[in-house]
């Protein structure tokens, strides 16, 4: 039977809204009203100076039928979406695996490959223009040691790309650990069955580990695909002038949305590109929860 709060209860309610009321406000003010404000806006000319005037979806036909830029944008980030998320995930779990070796010095290999993490900023893509650098820069200094002659990574449109994903493979010490830590929770008893029954190495790893590990894999590619999509500090700092050049290669979809917010001050259309990218996001995102359940699987063996 349905029966009243007592005293107590709407006593402890309310001390609850009131610890968690600091999130709520904060969400409403910061995150939920800029959210429907911006959605609004997607379906009007707002430019920061006149009133907003409601056009429909003019912003979005403009998308698709009038900008060349958006789909070279498009391109750009979809194209470093397919190359850095599964660099970043395999060369994650390689780590990961060396690392839960048990080996003299394993906590300072740890700790060395967690440190780039930590770093972020201006500083550490103003560093990686200096390694990577055509004549003078760390990088092709090596290569020239084995004979071979590096690229001019960030002036060569064929290597800008690959260039912001070795900075990022660089930087995946959260990855690393998130796998290290699922590793290490895989029980004993079936590598020890493994080993009874003469498995090597490589056969544990592909049919005890990486079962064992995927809902490890599964996040990691969703948190790294969403933060790929929204790759834009790199693409700012490293690119000549900003504008995502030599020839457009680094010109990427929040770069485009950028410039038209904030330098063409077209707050409207940049709300419209800024929603579809979440709709493509949330679209990739349901593909792969659909598709996770024949491959992820739980710690009960059930996908």
């Amino acid at each position: 039977m349905k029966r009243g709060m007592t005293k107590r209860e709407k006593k402890e309610a309310r001390a609850g809204w009131l610890f968690i009321s600091p999130w709520v406000i904060g969400f409403i003010c910061l995150t939920g009203g800029p959210l429907l404000f911006s959605l609004y806006a997607s379906f009007t000319n707002y430019n920061m100076t006149s009133r907003m005037d409601f056009i429909g979806v003019a912003n979005y036909i403009r998308m698709f039928k009038k900008d060349p830029v958006f789909w070279k944008s498009l391109g750009n980030t979809l194209y470093y979406v397919l190359l850095a998320v599964p660099a970043s995930c395999v060369c994650a779990i390689f780590l990961a695996t060396l690392l839960n070796r048990k080996v003299k010095g394993t906590p300072v290999f740890r700790m060395l490959f967690y440190l780039p993490t930590v770093l972020s900023g201006v500083a550490v893509y103003q560093l990686w223009i200096q390694l990577l650098a055509p004549q003078s820069g760390l990088v092709n200094s090596v290569l020239r040691l084995f004979g071979i002659e590096g690229p001019s990574w960030l002036a060569d449109p064929a290597w800008t790309k690959p260039s912001l994903v070795m900075m990022r493979v660089w930087a995946l010490g959260t990855s690393m650990l998130l796998y290290l830590s699922s590793m290490n929770s895989v029980s004993k008893d079936l590598y020890e069955a493994a080993d009874i029954d003469g498995a090597t190495f490589l056969q544990k790893f592909r049919k005890i580990t990486l079962p064992q590990i995927s809902p490890i894999i599964f996040f990691d590619i969703i948190t790294n695909m969403t933060g790929a999509f929204q790759v834009f500090q790199e693409a700012l700092v490293m690119s000549k002038n900003g504008k995502g050049d030599p020839a457009g290669s680094l010109l990427f979809y929040n770069l485009h949305i950028y410039d038209e917010a904030f330098t063409r001050y077209n707050m409207g259309y940049a709300s419209a590109m800024a929603w579809f990218l979440l709709v493509i996001v949330m679209t990739i995102t349901l593909i792969n929860l659909a598709a996770s359940k024949y491959w992820v699987h739980t710690e009960e063996g059930e996908t």
